[in-house]
């Protein structure tokens, strides 16, 4: 009876890892909450691996600087466009500052990812293993 109960608890134990890692967000956002950036509607999906923006004026650009101040996506878009969608899914675990380009604003916000994108970082270990990569 010992062997049994000690697997219905690594079960459950197990279970409950899984469902917690499960529920985790891919991503969260800091609005900007200025009164002058209240024309930018700036959220995530349900799922929050997209980011959302919505506005009565016309988008010109978005672009983001991760925590290595390096810009991991760049974006023109037409002045005529007032909703975007952005998928975070390509970019890297951590800290993005998002910026917005609404003529003449630039509404500034953050949007944290925090989980890698798996498929992502699969063909990274791939290339760096074959020895593909141009940097090596």
């Amino acid at each position: 009876m010992g062997k049994y109960r000690r697997l219905v608890i690594a079960s459950v134990m197990g279970l409950y890892i899984q469902k917690s890692q499960g529920q985790q967000n891919f991503a969260t956002i800091e609005k900007n909450v200025n009164i002058r950036a209240k024309d930018l509607i700036h959220d995530l999906n349900k799922t929050k691996d997209t980011l959302i923006l919505k506005s009565t004026k016309g988008i010109d650009f978005v672009y983001s600087i991760n925590s290595q101040y390096k810009r991991e996506l760049d974006v023109e878009i037409g002045a005529n466009s007032t909703l975007v969608k952005i998928p975070l899914n390509k970019l890297s675990k951590g800290k993005h500052t998002f910026v917005v380009g609404q003529s003449p604003l630039k509404i500034i916000f953050v949007v944290r990812v925090q989980k890698e994108n798996p498929a992502l970082a699969l063909v990274t270990n791939n290339d760096k293993a074959k020895g593909t990569n141009k940097e090596d």
